[in-house]
């Protein structure tokens, strides 16, 4: 990768479109340009399978007049009078949407902070078949496994141009190394698979590639031979850090604005309330250095905080853009994200905060239960709470680890499963979710 953005060029060429778009007819407009750039390699049993390489600049113009809306996309080259034009027609004769528009122009940042976002390494072709391969190898090098799905390693960029109509005017660029792999342990019937991986903005952060493949293969030997287990209600569920990540992605889900205003949120009528286990905090930071999910500026150029979304188990925000904040009669918070041609509001660097004991000691605490490495399926109703997942792991006697499990079902309904749950101190905040161990009491376990 080179520099982290040509900015000067494409940020002029995104001004001039702004420009054309008022002198043709719009009200307001704002254009974005979203650059991406891809280098992966995959591999199996020990040769290179695949070698992608990619770029693109994508541009999208908004224009509005008066509460109508047009946006249309573009790849380099386009002429910018007629995408103007041609924006500014469809506006014409789109239905007004009330609550359609730019952030307000108090709201927009008139400077941003380095985040020290990107790291210009250029990691070649082979360097990332070598890192895929050495991954892969000390996979197959633990005892058990039997055969590889396969690995990869990958390097990019992404980077945001963003021009409004009221003055905004600013870019970044974030960079992103990854190594996974994927083996299997066992023969016919009684195979069982794993994987690993390691992403992160900054090279030098990637774990070994040897590392990986370790644990990926360890991870899979484990499963070997499961059993099932009766079917149970009050089963204590302790889901690992990587399954938890998919749990606090559910709490963000229930509180994101534009699920609110749509009312397909089973929290939207809760602002105010304890809705997770009191003691509790989920954080969202946009602006940490170094951060996996980081942004200077939302995709509406207003800048974020750091904010406590629940805190000690109140509600107190809901992730905003300026559209689902005028809708709900609130006021942006800064989380806009620009979707091709739209805005919507998402999370940022969101964390579920740990709580004081460590994994062990919170298993020990348990006594019997199943730990969930894995989950199958996607049966969780945003609307109503229900939940119902596939699980594979771990039984849990004595305190401990006793034997892998394996088809099984786990229910309940998010509105118990947030008053219930018990964090663990062991948070990994590389990823742009970050959640420790955690507990979670009173769930039915479907078995044999």
């Amino acid at each position: 990768m080179s520099s982290q953005i040509d900015s000067a060029s494409l940020l002029s060429r995104a001004e001039q479109l702004v420009d054309l778009a008022l002198k043709v007819g719009a009200d307001s407009a704002d254009a974005v340009v979203v650059r991406s750039r891809s280098k992966s390699v995959s591999v199996r049993l020990g040769k290179v399978e695949q070698t992608d390489s990619s770029e693109s600049d994508d541009f999208s113009l908004r224009v509005l007049i008066g509460r109508q809306v047009a946006s249309v996309s573009a790849n380099p080259g386009f002429d910018l009078k007629q995408l103007a034009e041609r924006a500014v027609a469809m506006a014409k004769v789109s239905p007004e949407d009330p609550f359609a528009g730019l952030a307000d122009k108090a709201d927009i940042a008139l400077s941003y902070p380095d985040l020290d976002l990107f790291d210009p390494t250029e990691v070649s072709s082979e360097a990332l078949a070598d890192a895929a391969l050495a991954a892969e190898a000390a996979a197959l090098a633990v005892k058990g496994v039997s055969n590889s799905v396969g690995a990869g390693a990958s390097a990019g960029m992404g980077g945001l141009v963003l021009v409004t109509s009221h003055g905004f005017s600013g870019s970044y660029a974030a960079s992103r190394f990854s190594r996974s792999v994927g083996v299997i342990a066992g023969e016919g019937t009684r195979m069982e698979r794993d994987h690993d991986y390691d992403s992160r903005l900054f090279f030098a952060d990637l774990d070994n590639a040897e590392e990986i493949g370790r644990r990926a293969g360890e991870r899979t030997v484990k499963r070997l031979n499961p059993r099932q287990v009766p079917t149970g209600k009050n089963v204590t569920v302790v889901f690992d850090p990587r399954v938890a990540r998919g749990f606090v992605g559910h709490i963000a889900g229930a509180i994101n604005g534009a699920s609110v205003a749509r009312k397909t949120s089973f929290l939207r009528e809760r602002m105010g309330e304890q809705v997770l286990k009191a003691g509790l905090n989920i954080t969202d930071d946009p602006l940490k250095v170094r951060g996996s999910s980081s942004r200077p500026f939302d995709g509406e150029g207003v800048s974020g905080k750091a904010m406590t979304m629940i805190e000690d188990g109140v509600l107190k925000h809901w992730f905003l853009s300026s559209s689902a904040a005028r809708e709900l009669g609130l006021h942006t918070n800064g989380r806009g994200v620009r979707g091709g041609t739209t805005v919507s509001p998402s999370s940022t660097n969101l964390a579920l905060e740990p709580g004081d004991i460590s994994p062990e000691e919170l298993i020990r605490s348990i006594g019997t239960g199943f730990y969930v490495t894995e989950l199958i399926g996607q049966g969780v109703d945003m609307l109503t709470g229900e939940y119902s997942r596939g699980a594979t792991g771990f039984w849990i006697e004595n305190g401990e680890l006793a034997f892998p499990v394996s088809e099984v079902t786990i229910a309940s309904n998010l509105k118990d499963m947030f008053m219930r749950v018990t964090a663990a101190n062991d948070i990994d905040r590389k990823f742009g979710v970050a959640a420790p161990t955690i507990a979670i009491e009173g769930m039915t376990l479907a078995g044999r």
